[in-house]
């Protein structure tokens, strides 16, 4: 439990630091997100199906822990598709077109997502270490991009900057509040853990192919392989590499 909570707050302070850094250093940041989120990216795809998705084989069925992908694919699916929709009819019933309809829409996706990085991070320990580790250095990776996407956004709403540090700061304390309650709940039911890692790693592959990918196609129209492709790819196998270096000198710690 307390390794858990460490890693999670730590993985926290860590997004947040570099959001924070929208404060003072808004030169730059730009160029960072839109480099640091292809990397990213990568991890992801190299922790999805590289790591998870034999974990969750190793720690059930792995039909289910396919099945557990699916299924996160087409929840996040879902809950974009709602945070869209209620977007648009915002949209629709507010003809002034004001910046601060969308405030709380932006919290609330941050929230859902929080939560389901909370969820994550709760299967991966209650595997084993290793891969709560595993898990919670993706979510980092995707997040502190992700982060400072936020704190940008939301400083360009209007929002004042001590106002952005606190929500943020007070959102991503979800992923912690989350992830010690499912870890506490996995250890007084029987969870289904080979159906939430295969979920994770839905998750994980849900992000990278359908938010992250077709946006370095949009950057890199006119090559075959920019910078972007290269950090993805970079990612992705370094990610990997990480991973069976994880693996044959800890196994399952």
């Amino acid at each position: 439990m307390i390794f858990l909570i460490f890693a999670s707050l730590i993985g926290d302070i860590i997004a947040i630091a570099f959001g924070a850094s929208m404060l003072f250093w808004k030169r730059g940041v730009e160029a960072f997100a839109s480099y640091a989120t292809p990397f990213a990216a990568g991890a992801l795809l190299g922790a999805a199906f590289t790591d998870l998705l034999p974990d969750a084989a190793e720690s059930g069925k792995y039909e289910n822990g396919l099945l557990g992908a699916m299924v996160g694919i087409l929840v996040f699916f879902l809950l974009e598709r709602f945070v869209h929709w209620v977007h648009h009819h915002r949209d629709e019933n507010n003809s002034q077109q004001d910046h601060d309809a969308t405030i709380p829409l932006i919290i609330f996706g941050n929230i859902i997502h929080r939560a389901i990085d909370g969820v994550s991070i709760a299967a991966g320990f209650l595997t084993n270490s290793r891969l709560g580790l595993i898990v919670t250095l993706a979510i980092v990776l995707h997040e502190i991009p992700h982060t400072v996407g936020d704190f940008g956004l939301l400083i360009y709403k209007g929002l004042k900057r001590k106002n952005v540090l606190i929500i943020n700061v007070t959102v991503a304390l979800f992923t912690t509040l989350i992830a010690i309650v499912v870890y506490m709940a996995g250890h007084v039911i029987n969870l289904p853990l080979d159906m939430l890692i295969g979920t994770t790693a839905g998750f994980f592959i849900y992000i990278a192919v359908s938010d992250i990918i077709p946006d370095i196609h949009v950057h890199e129209d006119r090559r075959f392989i920019g910078l972007q492709s290269l950090l993805l790819i970079v990612g992705a196998v370094g990610f990997a590499f990480l991973m069976s270096l994880l693996h044959h000198y800890f196994g399952a710690i």
